[in-house]
């Protein structure tokens, strides 16, 4: 099983956001604030707005995180960021697996806490803070690719 974690809330522009995952192995990526704002002004122009933009996007950004990774886990929990959405979170990440041709039984992905003794919260937040690289930094076009 590997846990998921992110520092630097998707939706505060004014931050950047890592998204981490760790099991024996950890991986990060950033998501620069500068493109967190370009984002987000895209989908506003496109009439996204409110929690549902947020709920998109946040899973968007999980997904590219895992994408090419999920198939060689058996389970993957994510923590808890939208409380109350984890049903519309998981059956959209679900959508974009399968979209990109990846078939993803939904038992693999939990909600649950990861909390701060997690190898995820330790990636993201050191990644976050500047003690590490991340392995990746995504672009806006990457992220608004899967808007569709």
């Amino acid at each position: 099983m590997i846990e998921v974690d992110q520092s630097g809330k998707i939706g505060d522009t004014r931050v950047p956001t890592v998204l981490a995952l760790a099991n024996c192995d950890s991986y990060a990526v950033l998501i620069p604030a500068i493109v967190k704002r370009r984002c987000l002004r895209a989908l506003r122009e496109q009439g996204k707005k409110g929690t549902r933009l947020y709920i998109e996007w946040f899973t968007v950004a999980w997904f590219l995180l895992l994408r090419g990774r999920i198939e060689k886990v058996t389970m993957v929990r994510i923590d808890v960021e939208y409380p109350g959405y984890d049903r519309a979170i998981k059956e959209h990440l679900l959508n974009l697996f399968r979209r990109g041709g990846c078939y993803v039984s939904s038992d693999k992905i939990a909600f649950g806490l990861v909390g701060k003794t997690s190898p995820a919260h330790h990636k993201a937040l050191s990644v976050y803070r500047g003690h590490e690289e991340p392995d990746r930094i995504i672009s806006a076009r990457e992220i608004l690719r899967e808007f569709k």
